[in-house]
This record gives C-alpha cells, structure tokens and sequence, in this order.
C-alpha cells in the first residue's frame, strides 16, 4: 500500500487496486499500533517498526499516518531526504593554488609533494605512511560508482570534510588507516563512502553469485551500529550492498537469516558477533575490510580480546580504524596490530570539538540538582533537545523523573539495562522532538549523531577526560556550533590537571575555585621560582 500526501498534515491513504474497499479502515494512525517487524520485513524509516507502508512522496518504507507525517515535516524542513543535514561548507581561503583555472576537473594525482604538504596544513591534516594519496577536494575526484555519488548528493554532502577529503582516497587504495578526527567530523561517512564502493565493485566483478558477506564494522554499542547501519542505507541506495545489523537485544535467528541472504557489510558489536559465529557456520573468507570504529575503546577494556579473536578469523583484511581520542598506546596497540598502517590526524589530536563551547560551573555536589533546574527553567540557557550525562544507570533513571517533577519539562532516561526495543523508542521519542530532554549514561558519549542537539549538560564528570571530550562532542556535528554546560567539583579532582589544559587550550573560562584550589598542583612551580605570596 502507498502512503500519498505532499504537507506535513495527516493525509488519506491511497488502496491498491487488489485491496478490498474497507482496507483505508485498517491503517495504522500511531506507531506504537504497529508491531515490531519480523526478519527480512522492512523497517519503518522513523521507528523501525514494520514498515507496511510506503510514503508516495519520498519512497520509504513507514509504519503509520504518525511516522509519515514526521518524515514529510523532516523533508519540509531540510529540502533534502532524511538521514543526514546538509554540512557546513568549508571557509574557503584566498591560497587555492590547487584549483587551477581551464581545469574541469580537479586532479589530486597532479600536485607536487610540496603542494600536497601545503594543503594538508590548511586542512589541518598530518599523515604519517609511505604513498598516501593527496587529499581530494570533491567526491568526484575518487572514482565513486556513480549512484554512490548519487546518494552522497542526496543526503547533503556538498564538499567532503577534511578527514573524508584524506581518508576517503587512502582507504580506496587500499591503505589501513588509524585516523583520529574531532567528534561531528564526518568519520562514519568516510569509512562507509570506500568500504561500499569497494563491496559494490566486488561484487560486480567476482562474487555477484556468492551470498558470504565482504565486510565487517565493529562499534562498541548497539545505538552506534544502528547509527552505522541506517547511514549505510542511505549511502548504498540502488548499489548491490545490503548490510546485516548483529546487536544484542534482537533475535539471533533473524540476524542470520540475513547474513545467509547475502549482504556487503556485518556492522556488529564485537561480543553479539563471536557469539553468532561460535554457533552458527558464517564463512568470512571474502570479508576484505575490517572497520574498528571507536578504536581506543575496541583495543582497550573488555572489547580487545574479542577484537582480536574476529580479526584472527579473517584473511589479511584492510582494516580502517577510527576515533577522536587515540592514545599513544593504543596507536602502538594498533601499529602491531596492522603492519604498515598509515596514520591520519586531523585537527588537534584529543581535542575538544572547536565548535563546542565549554561552559564549566563550579558546583558542590549537593547543589547540582537545583543548579540544573535553575538552567531548565531560564529561556536564555536552555536551548532544548538537551543530553545531560550522568555517572549511573540509576542516577539516569532517578534525574529523570526529578526533570520531570520540579521542572514541567517531559524527560526520559537511556542506558544499557533498559530493553533495546524500548532504547529505541526514546531516541525516536527525543529525535522526532516529542521529549526535550534526554538523560544519558555513557551510552550516547560515543558516535551517536543527535540531529538537532547543540546543548550538552555533563551533570557528573565523567572519570576520563577521553570520554569528557566524546561526550560534550555530541554538541555538535560537521561544526555547527554547540555549548556544553560542565558542572564540576571536588569529587572529580583526579582529571583536573587534564580538564584545566582542555579548558586554557579551547580558550574556556576556568571556574574561580578550580584555579585557586587547583593551579599549584595542576602546573608545579619550576626551579629558582618562589611561591608568591597573597594578602587577605
């Protein structure tokens, strides 16, 4: 059945000739009417219930009048096709000597050593690698298949971002790459873009009769993967590339019913995964590239055995890993790992996002509550859809409901215990705009793209600066400008010497108490220097 309509209204239902006359009766008017849908059924592209229906205007598969309305308002508003909004262009400057007058199309393999170097400092780019590609300043400059091209039109992409414009024509001759780049930047796409290109040719060339998959992205959290999953649609629309989803929390047996249907890419969390293939045959001898997306997390805590056992089960894989917070351990971790492995740096290595404002607020632990209240409550700070970050799953839980009592304000909760089909319905609640505030864990610290988020509250610090800098990054995306409200105190005295370098190299203000309790010991007097003396 077609869903037709061209305003953001509720709109009638066309039948198909085949249907009976009464079947407008049965349309589903709210998602949560709809069931959730079986394996190999379609998604609804708005909850991802059983898509039974396709919106006319826009060919995507909807649940119901509610989720179609929502799709219409989303196309209304950004003139372009849900999924991603259009990027910040890139300031251009007067030095474009790599755009050269007569050229109808620009060519990186034209430029000298000396060129490439130059224009990777303006990009703010550092390779290390032996024969990396210059960068390329548009899509069409890589070889794309068309319909890929296509597809990154569509969804908005004018120009690539400066880790697409490096990493994109690195990955597609093949180099492994560590890449590290600001939260917002544009990495998912930068894998996606070669790793479906290359599928795509693949099975073009040699195994269009083959059903084993080509390829496999690792992400440490279920919301990441479906993140992943839902922009590689987008992406490969039209393309011989189907992609498996392998979290936990959805059933097994449809997972692999997939697989076994032959798919491009396994995007999966690497615990689901090895649990999927301990019990079931899943050959992997195609599988050409593997992608490690949030790296410093996959080589390090729980995640690097199972990393590990999955890369041993593969035959020599490229392997393109990414994050914004890459340690010197983890680059040797990654080093030994990968033979040869080009390193890309973009921006100031584990760095805040530049176009996050960070707004510290000394406050006593006791005080915290009323202090975001306070913030809630005033028209000139709150500047909803918000993600406040919290220490605990019951903290969550429990600040939540306190948003929702003293404030007005409706607000939900996500983390990791909660029921994966009920996380999926508070991020669809919170995305559509249906809830203003959304209180988090960790959960959401890590490459999720909130649409429409510019404000971060961090409530509790948390205890590494590395998931600090992930966490206010949801503040923005491809640059557009944020602000993230930092409440601190005592209790988070260990990150204080690195959270007051993060706030003097972003040009933040630092709270009164934080310099006068904390500067002597975050910054040690050197030799021949006294201590100075302050009066009352």
């Amino acid at each position: 059945m077609i869903m037709e309509g061209n305003q953001c209204e509720s709109s009638t239902v066309a039948e198909n000739g085949n249907e009976a006359p009464d079947a407008v009766a049965d349309v589903k008017k709210r998602c949560w009417d709809q069931r959730e849908a079986l394996p190999g059924e379609p998604h609804c592209v708005i909850c991802w219930r059983y898509g039974e229906y396709i919106c006319d205007e826009t060919d995507d598969d909807i649940c119901s009048l509610e989720c179609k309305q929502t799709l219409l308002c989303r196309v209304a508003r950004s003139q372009a096709p849900v999924g991603l909004p259009p990027p910040t262009r890139l300031p251009t400057t007067d030095e474009c000597f790599y755009v050269r007058e007569n050229d109808e199309k620009f060519n990186s393999q034209s430029l000298t050593n000396d060129q490439t170097e130059l224009l990777r400092r303006k990009l703010k780019v550092n390779v290390r690698g032996d024969l990396v590609p210059a960068p390329v300043l548009s899509f069409n400059s890589c070889n794309l298949p068309q319909k890929l091209l296509d597809n990154i039109e569509a969804a908005g992409y004018e120009m690539p971002t400066p880790v697409q414009m490096q990493a994109i024509p690195a990955a597609l001759v093949g180099k492994s790459l560590l890449v590290s780049a600001d939260t917002g930047s544009g990495k998912t796409a930068s894998f996606l873009v070669p790793v479906i290109a290359s599928c795509s040719n693949l099975n073009h060339e040699k195994f269009s009769n083959q059903k084993k998959p080509l390829s496999i992205v690792l992400t440490p959290t279920r919301e990441l993967c479906i993140q992943v999953e839902e922009q590689a649609k987008l992406l490969a629309k039209g393309l011989p590339f189907k992609t498996a989803l392998v979290v936990g929390g959805d059933p097994m047996a449809g997972q692999l019913h997939r697989i076994n249907q032959g798919v491009g890419v396994i995007i999966a969390t690497p615990g689901r995964l090895i649990d999927l293939l301990t019990k079931h045959d899943i050959e992997l001898d195609n599988v050409s590239v593997l992608v490690l997306d949030e790296v410093d997390l996959m080589l390090q805590r729980g995640f690097h055995e199972q990393v590990f056992q999955i890369f041993q089960a593969l035959s020599q894989p490229q392997v393109l890993m990414y994050s914004a917070t890459i340690s010197k351990e983890v680059e040797k971790m990654a080093c030994s790992m990968v033979k040869g492995i080009t390193v890309v740096s973009v921006g100031k290595p584990n760095k805040p996002n530049g176009a996050v404002k960070q707004m510290p607020i000394w406050v006593e632990s006791k005080k915290k509550k009323q202090k975001l209240f306070d913030i809630l409550l005033s028209k000139q700070h709150f500047m909803p859809p918000v993600v406040i970050f919290v220490g605990s799953r019951l903290g969550a839980d429990l600040l939540s409901e306190a948003v929702a009592v003293t404030t007005g304000i409706k607000a939900l909760s996500i983390h990791g215990e909660k029921p994966m089909k009920e996380r999926r319905e508070i991020l669809r609640s919170f995305l559509v705009g249906e809830v203003p505030v959304l209180v988090a864990t960790g959960v959401l610290g890590r490459g999720i793209d909130l649409l429409g988020v510019r404000q971060v509250i961090v409530f509790d610090m948390p205890i590494s600066i590395k998931e600090y800098v992930h966490q206010i990054g949801r503040a923005s995306r491809l640059g557009e400008e944020g602000t993230a409200i930092v409440f601190v105190n005592e209790e988070n005295k260990k990150i204080f010497p690195e959270l007051v370098d993060i706030l003097k190299s972003s040009g933040a203000p630092i709270p009164r108490e934080l310099n006068s309790r904390y500067t002597k010991t975050t910054f040690p007097l050197g030799k021949g220097q006294k201590k100075r003396k302050h009066s009352s």
